[in-house]
């Protein structure tokens, strides 16, 4: 067996363990599992340790459950919460499921032989016949307000200023999660519960629930909550979460995010979102800190991560992307773009509308009269004569030529370059 503890504890991927865990793990073959709320239909990259963490399960020989919360999602975790979350319907909650186990299928082995292969449970199949007069005499009995007050989780949201309490129903969270461990455990020989660390109060709460109902043994262990380096939070940019569904986050955005990581940043995260093996990774960081102005830390990550969520080709479609500002793209690889991958590139380039029933159009009049790339003929002529504009990554240097239905990408634009840096969008309407 090789061993999943020391596995997670070189990559820095341990806050608190259980005592007994690494040597219940290294007796065999063991289960466990992580939970995922589908309070969306699409999961972000904070997700992606505790993905990672099942992943690394499995490789060692073990058994990963990956379990999505139909019901626990129906009333939301209070964990790090300033407030109650909106409750979902069913139909909604039922559609994210289904998204999100398509998702983690690009990251766990699910359909192979192997007696360890990957399975994904749902507790509102477990909870969803359960009476609440049935669940509160079974299950409520069994653990007392004194100890769910403790909780951290609990704690640290009564104790904030602007806070407006906690619902019974929030309050009751930690309890149904203990039941999910507890079931498992019961019915598959579940004996490990993994997540981040603002899941511990929750998942020590299943252990007492097995420990006082069948007087067994089971553990937990939890990894840090990842932050960037400056403090600022993990995952999150000026526009919101990066996601892995490629509609909401392009894979050329998701390889930009990783590209554009400090260098502290990549040395921890390339250990946490990689399966690469200590030696390389190693490796990389020396060479790394020799010549940081290369980013080649950087580059190895945003690959890596890039592949295992979106696959070889977007990778290789992210990299071309990446390319384009920099004078290293041809005009092929320009029209090879997708309409979404061309914005997301020229994202905040300054952008003109012209008719197309003006085309064709002399360049001139469509760069200094119908738009203002140039201030006048004259300074768009001489640029045009001294071989500093392009059209669709294509030098024009005839400023007598024109702008043509053949100039047109994606149907709509035509992009436009003077010097080495300054880019212009035409939308053709």
């Amino acid at each position: 067996m090789k061993n999943f503890v020391e596995e997670l504890r070189w990559r820095g991927m341990i806050h608190d363990i259980m005592p007994g865990t690494e040597e219940e793990l290294m007796k065999g073959p063991a289960g466990g599992y992580v939970g995922i709320d589908p309070t969306g239909d699409s999961l972000h990259i904070g997700h992606l340790v505790s993905i990672m963490i099942l992943k690394h399960f499995q490789s060692c020989g073990h058994k990963p459950f990956a379990l999505v919360g139909g019901a626990t999602g129906m009333i939301g975790d209070p964990s790090m919460k300033s407030q109650e979350r909106n409750l979902l319907d069913e139909e909604t909650l039922a559609h994210n499921v289904s998204c999100i186990k398509a998702q983690l299928g690009k990251f766990l082995d699910f359909n192979s032989d192997a007696p360890n292969k990957a399975e994904l449970v749902n507790n509102y199949d477990w909870m969803k016949d359960y009476s609440f007069i049935d669940f509160t005499r079974d299950i409520g009995k069994l653990i007392t307000v004194n100890y769910m007050m403790s909780k951290d989780s609990v704690k640290k949201r009564l104790s904030r200023e602007s806070s407006e309490g906690m619902s019974f129903t929030e309050f009751t969270y930690q309890l149904l999660q203990g039941y999910d461990f507890l079931y498992l455990y019961r019915e598959r020989g579940v004996k490990f519960q993994l997540g981040g660390a603002d899941q511990w109060g929750n998942i020590t709460t299943g252990t007492e629930l097995i420990r006082r109902t069948c007087q067994g043994e089971a553990y937990a262990l939890t990894c840090p909550l990842i932050k960037k380096a400056d403090g600022g939070k993990f995952g999150k940019t000026e526009k919101g979460n990066i996601w892995l569904d490629p509609e909401r986050t392009t894979p050329y955005q998701f390889y930009q995010f990783w590209l554009n990581v400090s260098d502290e940043d990549a040395e921890r995260y390339i250990k946490i979102f990689t399966m690469l093996d200590r030696e390389t990774i190693e490796g990389a960081i020396a060479a790394h800190r020799e010549c940081p102005e290369r980013r080649e830390l950087q580059k190895l990550l945003a690959k890596e991560v890039t592949i295992m969520v979106h696959g070889e080709q977007e990778y290789e479609n992210a990299v071309k992307a990446s390319n384009m500002l920099f004078g290293k793209a041809t005009a092929d690889d320009l029209r090879s773009l997708d309409e979404k991958t061309f914005l997301a590139v020229f994202d905040g380039v300054p952008t003109f509308g012209i008719e197309a029933s003006k085309l064709p159009l002399g360049l001139l009049d469509a760069l200094a009269v119908e738009t203002s790339i140039f201030p006048s003929k004259g300074e768009a002529r001489k640029m045009i004569q001294g071989n500093g504009f392009s059209v669709n990554k294509e030098k024009r240097t005839d400023p007598n030529g024109c702008l043509s239905a053949d100039d047109i990408i994606d149907g709509k634009y035509i992009l436009v370059q003077k010097g080495k840096k300054d880019y212009y969008i035409i939308t053709v309407k």
